[in-house]
């Protein structure tokens, strides 16, 4: 067994959740999208933009964001914004998030 697998492994599932939670919480104002990767970054939280557009696209399926192109700017671009249900997704995600974080914390630090 490698360890260093093992935990790299474990990192990306950690991940995987957390980086939608993150994404939907970011996009409360239009942002577009290699502007949420600077910010994220700029956040200790590294996201490659091959993972960034795919996960956009997949919540805007879902109804969670929305997106136009401003095309004002030499350089189009494309905004995203969170729907009202991404926002009622991301309260109920963001609560449960909290409670649970906080119990695997006491179960980690041995405080229950």
């Amino acid at each position: 067994m490698n360890v260093d697998e093992v935990v790299s492994g474990l990192i990306l599932e950690l991940r995987r959740g957390t980086l939608i939670l993150l994404v939907l919480s970011q996009l409360r104002e239009p942002i577009y999208g290699y502007s949420l990767v600077k910010t994220l970054s700029e956040n200790q939280i590294p996201m490659d933009a091959n993972t960034l557009y795919p996960l956009l696209r997949r919540l805007e399926g879902q109804g969670l964001l929305s997106s136009h192109w401003d095309t004002a700017q030499s350089k189009p671009r494309k905004y995203y914004q969170i729907t009202q249900p991404g926002l009622e997704v991301l309260e109920k995600t963001k609560a449960y998030w909290k409670a649970f974080s906080n119990h695997v914390d006491q179960l980690l630090e041995g405080t229950i």
